[in-house]
């Protein structure tokens, strides 16, 4: 049973990188998938979440218009694409399955720097 993300990096601010979680070990698409992020110093926040069948999903004020989650359920993954990224998107990503178990990825570092 795992997540794991993929897809960080160092990106110029206005730049764009695509994050993934491919999940393995149980049944994903029964599972409300998530994206979380934690910078340095401050709390680990929702940045975005998706129904098991895709057809909902929310976002953190911050990030509406600019980043957008989806899913693949025959893939078994879950991708976060962000856009006009900004300095304050500097943080640890980390993807989040929500059912019968709370699972966790183990993070992937998105730096936003000039």
């Amino acid at each position: 049973v795992q997540l794991v993300e993929s897809g960080g990096g160092l990106v110029q601010p206005g730049g764009s990188l695509r994050l993934s979680c491919a999940a393995s070990g149980f049944t994903f698409s029964s599972y409300v998938m998530s994206w979380y992020r934690q910078a340095p110093g401050k709390e680990r926040e929702l940045v975005a979440s998706i129904s098991n069948g895709g057809v909902s999903t929310t976002y953190v004020l911050s990030v509406k218009g600019r980043f957008t989650i989806s899913r693949d359920n025959a893939k078994n993954t879950v991708y976060l694409q962000m856009n006009s990224l900004k300095p304050d998107d500097t943080a640890v990503y980390y993807c989040k399955a929500t059912g019968l178990r709370v699972l966790w990825g183990q993070g992937t570092q998105v730096t936003v720097s000039s």
